[in-house]
């Protein structure tokens, strides 16, 4: 059985990676190993809104996506930061092809439960994973943008972390990478930070409740979370900045913080 990956990752963190983190990559791609990733890309987004003067905000730690955000998305997702990635991966002399879900449709959606409030933001229905295949046959790491469509041509906004769950789940793998700035879930120990190895959703549950984790790393480690999705049943949480970090968590493990559903 071919080994496969999916790597899910902000596009602010994919961008700030160093060059070693993208030769790892190749390295791992050469050595016969195929990575599929789904990045993110929300203060690129923010940022562009905010430039233009459109406004936005967040309903649950959701975007509320109207057509006009929604052009705005789409424009930074599976354009600039897509094709920053497919450079920058490029340039490390491996071989990637962008796509976003709306290409061959490939991340199908309907709107989420509470559209009504928050707009075109949907929930994946089917992931067209022989797209997928194919990209990866020819040779190439398919980098994915999460936007998706429905029958009609509707468009959404897609949350990345839901996404890369649902691709993963579809491409039947059973383990994923959440590549962050941080090196995994810290527990203090003896007065000492520590990366704790392994923990289980219900515990992660538990540590946000008495403030454990706390701060920035909640939507961090909630990210996480969110990429359990159907048959996905272990998620790592590691930093791109480590060496050879990709290589010693898809082969080896023991690196970062691995989340058990």
């Amino acid at each position: 059985m071919e080994q496969r990956f999916v790597m899910k990752c902000g596009g602010s963190t994919l961008a700030a990676l160093p060059a070693a983190f993208f030769e790892d990559l190749r390295r791992l791609q050469e050595s016969g190993v195929k990575p599929v990733i789904v990045h993110g890309g929300g203060p690129a987004i923010s940022g562009t809104l905010e430039k233009l003067g459109i406004e936005t905000e967040f309903v649950g730690g959701l975007r509320r996506t109207t057509e006009e955000v929604l052009d705005v998305v789409e424009m930074v997702l599976s354009g600039t930061i897509n094709k920053e990635i497919v450079r920058r991966i490029q340039g490390a002399g491996a071989r990637a092809l962008g796509l976003s879900g709306v290409d061959g449709k490939l991340i199908q959606a309907r709107p989420v439960a509470n559209a009504d409030e928050i707009g075109h933001v949907g929930e994946v229905t089917e992931v067209n994973v022989s797209v997928i295949e194919g990209v990866m046959a020819m040779g190439y790491i398919p980098v994915l943008a999460p936007v998706g469509i429905d029958d009609a041509g509707q468009r959404y906004n897609i949350n990345a972390d839901t996404a890369a769950g649902a691709v993963a789940s579809q491409l039947g793998v059973l383990r994923m990478i959440v590549v962050t700035d941080v090196p995994g879930i810290l527990r203090a120990v003896d007065g000492e930070k520590r990366v704790l190895p392994r923990v289980t959703a219900a515990e992660i549950e538990e540590m946000i409740a008495s403030g454990e984790i706390y701060g920035g790393m909640i939507p961090k480690v909630k990210a996480a979370l969110a990429c359990l999705h159907g048959n996905v049943r272990e998620v790592a949480i590691v930093s791109g900045t480590e060496p050879d970090v990709l290589s010693r968590a898809v082969l080896e493990g023991g690196v970062g913080t691995v989340i058990e559903a």
